[in-house]
């Protein structure tokens, strides 16, 4: 499986944040319309994620649910027809729940900077360090440490869980 380190973080200055990312960015950025459906699934998460003109992939990880840096493996499928997975899972799994969301991409050297505004949520920016294979967990933790600080984000901003973790709690609330 595929490895990289992962932090997520609430924004409470979306402007601010997108200055600090064109900054430090060697790529992007790249606006991006995200709807994912979650399926039920008891070893981590399995979403399938439809992008623009009809793009889509199918995406299983595992990581733990703290704050701060941390480590998830995941893989990652194309998937040519969207709408037949979906029918399949669903009927298979059953529906967890939808993530609908804008992603802003910037890319940091290996590290993809996700500023995104979530349908129910609000404003939130994730790092992902794509680590290689037989890379240490600590020098990807490094790296998020290095472009929280440098991005401006406090430790008070970081959150736990998957998007559909939150939206989950804000509908029991």
């Amino acid at each position: 499986m595929a490895r990289n380190i992962e932090i997520k973080a609430a924004v409470a200055d979306v402007a601010a944040l997108h200055e600090r990312a064109a900054a430090i960015a060697t790529a992007g950025p790249e606006e991006i319309q995200q709807h994912d459906t979650f399926f039920a699934c008891n070893r981590g998460r399995l979403k399938l994620r439809r992008m623009r003109a009809g793009e889509a992939e199918l995406i299983f990880y595992r990581r733990p649910d703290v704050d701060g840096p941390k480590t998830c493996d995941y893989e990652r499928s194309p998937v040519a027809d969207p709408a037949a997975m979906a029918r399949v899972l669903e009927q298979a799994w059953g529906v967890r729940g939808e993530v609908i969301k804008t992603r802003t991409l910037y890319l940091a050297g290996r590290t993809r900077i996700h500023v995104d505004h979530v349908a129910g949520l609000g404003d939130f920016m994730e790092l992902e360090v794509v680590l290689e294979a037989g890379e240490s967990v600590a020098a990807g933790e490094r790296e998020a440490e290095r472009l929280m600080a440098a991005l401006g984000v406090a430790a008070s901003d970081l959150r736990t869980g998957a998007y559909i973790d939150l939206l989950e709690a804000r509908a029991r609330d």
